[in-house]
């Protein structure tokens, strides 16, 4: 491969959450027992570094000492709309389109607040990715879960009639779509999409889709956009996406939304913008600028083998191993999401005792209980296959 994704980069003391957060209270795992080190498998970022193109983007801008207030470069608007023509086929995408965002969450809950006030209900899947229970719960959303089952072969799928009930039972015009979904790796179809978007038009929804996972796609699966299945989910979507999760850069901060209907757009362009903290850092955008350039394409084509050959490599140690832990192998996201019921139960050990388990021996997993697995652990792959395999050598030696 061009670039490296097997050195071990030691990321104690550079403001890594992932390794220096350790406490074991609240959203992150407890540090390991004496003779451990910590294999970071919690928080959502990689342990790869980033493609070279962006710090030497951000070095090249930092040597120009004016960092005065400025607009986004034609470039920059530029670089967006051919990564998504490239990447995923969309036509059409103009500079007017685009929209700025601090973050995808901050995106989100700008649409919410649009269209929706504190009080109203909001339609989610579940399993759920964190961010969404606790942004809408802090902004006085009200939470209804259409739960995601699983078919005779343990895929995740939309349960369409549920999702129906409840919007139409509960008066739901808000809806919030995760493609790829967190934490379960599905990377929806086209005919799932276009089955889900014709259940919210007919219950006038608008839809909020995440689609921050859209580039990390494993073993060939193809993103969808979800405003790419028709003309109406065009016009009744706001679509939020950012180069922090593909290449690294959550430090940085920066996101943007796609939004086609202008009605839409200036609702949600005037909701973050009251603030003024919803402008753009001069350095993320030229982070963008040098993510989005050819080396970056060929970069993430590389991260999407290696995550592949990672999730593969651990859902098959898992099968071989433990099977009373039961994985569906996700086909985006670089996440595992562990149902631990069975094995739990076999050995009468509740979750936190498993999880306590793994975190003594320095496999920093996740508790998957916020993202409404009853007995679940998240647990994150993007790291170097080597710390991989050393991770569930520890488990099966001392935990399993």
């Amino acid at each position: 491969m061009k670039y490296d994704f097997t050195s071990i980069t030691d990321r104690h003391g550079k403001d890594s959450i992932a390794v220096d957060a350790l406490t074991g209270s609240g959203f992150a795992p407890a540090p390991p027992k004496d003779g451990f080190d910590i294999i970071p498998m919690w928080v959502a970022d990689m342990n790869f570094p980033t493609v070279p193109t962006v710090p030497e983007a951000i070095i090249k801008r930092t040597q120009h000492p004016f960092y005065g207030y400025f607009s986004p470069s034609e470039e920059y608007f530029d670089k967006i709309i051919r990564w998504h023509e490239t990447r995923n086929h969309v036509t059409g995408l103009t500079k007017e389109c685009i929209g700025y965002e601090n973050s995808v969450l901050g995106g989100v809950i700008s649409a919410l607040t649009s269209f929706a006030s504190p009080g109203d209900k909001v339609l989610l899947h579940s399993p759920t990715y964190i961010g969404f229970t606790n942004s809408l719960r802090n902004n006085g959303f009200d939470i209804v879960l259409s739960p995601l089952i699983q078919d005779e072969n343990g895929v995740w799928r939309m349960d369409y009639e549920d999702m129906d009930k409840k919007l139409r039972e509960n008066n739901i015009h808000a809806v919030i779509l995760c493609s790829p979904h967190n934490p379960c790796g599905r990377v929806w179809e086209r005919q799932e999409l276009e089955k889900a978007m014709e259940i919210y038009r007919a219950n006038d929804c608008i839809v909020i889709s995440d689609e921050i996972w859209s580039d990390i796609l494993l073993d060939g699966h193809k993103h969808i956009p979800t405003q790419s299945v028709n003309e109406d989910a065009r016009n009744r979507t706001v679509a939020l996406y950012a180069p922090s999760k593909t290449f690294n850069l959550a430090g940085l901060v920066g996101s943007y939304h796609i939004i086609y209907n202008k009605y839409l757009r200036d609702r949600v362009q005037a909701k973050g913008s009251k603030s003024h903290y919803n402008e753009m850092n001069l350095l993320s955008m030229h982070a963008l600028l040098g993510a989005y350039q050819p080396e970056g394409y060929e970069w993430v084509d590389e991260l999407c083998q290696v995550l592949s050959g990672n999730v593969s490599f651990a859902c098959d140690f898992i099968r071989e191993h433990f099977p009373e832990i039961k994985v569906v192998k996700p086909e985006g996201t670089y996440m595992l999401f562990l149902d631990c019921s069975q094995w739990c139960h076999s050995h009468e050990k509740t979750l936190d005792q498993l999880l306590k388990a793994g975190w003594d021996v320095g496999v920093a997993w996740q508790d998957g209980r916020p993202f409404h697995g009853p007995c679940h652990i998240r647990m994150n792959l993007a790291l170097p296959l080597s710390r991989v395999q050393e991770a569930f050598e520890r488990l099966d030696r001392y935990v399993f």
